[in-house]
């Protein structure tokens, strides 16, 4: 599956003015009705929270996010998908994306929604541990909740960039990440930074497009209308792992942006479901 490459506003980043930085990754303003997508995404995510058969806010750190949301299936020993939200990492919560349970589930697996700090109440390198500490919970402790088989991971946004950060962990089978972020030097020099104060050695070491590439099967899902900075970052880093012979496919979903991509996921049909099936099989 192949989608056209959009010219790559950092080939310029120099020249650019700091708004013209700021809207290379302001999702929001890119799609306009956004405020529309979300207000509907937090109200579908109440009332799936509040419906569906689930042990909530399940401590798994000493911090206020450190919680995890379990949506058991009915066997123990079925997949878990372990979903991270986004949010630039500085705002959004677990509970707002619940809406994404029931495509999964319908067919037969657990989920499993970890919340965790946000900027600038932390720093990045704070929030990949805590992703990492969620994941030691779950081996630890989701068999007692009767979530005990194998786990994919995936992520939307900065929720990619956390699927990507995570792939080594022993528990994780495989990881799909959607929309992800993968460099994280670019975004130092826009808005989103007065937030996150990225350093040298976070850029370096936190930005999947500079680290080795983990041998385990990552699947980059992007819609073809989002902005190209976040198309390339998953172009990108698949070319990478492709160049070191690394398993997974490249995933341009036609006719999505960055919010209405998830609909793919939320559908038990949908494109991003399929995908998240496929990697245990």
């Amino acid at each position: 599956m192949t989608s056209a490459r959009p010219a790559d506003p950092r080939n310029t980043w120099a020249q650019l003015s700091q708004s013209e930085r700021d809207a290379a990754y302001d999702n929001n303003s890119a799609v306009k009705n956004s405020p529309e997508l979300i207000a509907e995404r937090n109200a579908s995510s109440a009332r799936t929270r509040a419906s569906l058969k689930s042990v909530l806010d399940l401590p798994y750190g000493d911090r206020p996010n450190n919680k995890i949301d379990l949506y058991p299936a009915a066997e123990r020993d079925a997949p878990c998908l372990v979903f991270w939200h986004g949010g630039y990492w500085q705002k959004n919560s677990r509970e707002l994306f619940a809406m994404l349970v029931e495509g999964i589930a319908a067919h037969g697996w657990s989920v499993a929604i970890p919340g965790y700090s946000l900027a600038p109440d932390v720093t990045l390198t704070t929030i990949v541990d805590e992703s990492r500490a969620a994941l030691d919970w779950l081996a630890a402790h989701g068999p007692e909740h009767g979530v005990a088989g194998p786990v994919v991971t995936s992520g939307w946004s900065a929720g990619g960039h956390l699927v990507a950060m995570t792939l080594d962990h022993p528990l994780v089978t495989a990881g799909l990440s959607i929309s992800g972020v993968f460099d994280l030097g670019p975004i130092r020099d826009t808005g989103l930074n007065k937030a996150l104060q990225l350093t040298d050695d976070e850029i370096a070491k936190l930005s999947p497009l500079r680290l080795p590439v983990i041998d385990k099967r990552l699947d980059l899902a992007y819609g073809a209308n989002e902005l190209p900075a976040l198309v390339l970052d998953s172009t990108n880093l698949h070319a990478q792992r492709d160049a070191a012979g690394a398993p997974g496919r490249l995933l341009p979903l036609a006719g999505h942006d960055h919010f209405s991509i998830l609909a793919e996921l939320r559908k038990s049909d949908g494109a991003l479901v399929k995908a998240a099936l496929e990697l245990v099989d």
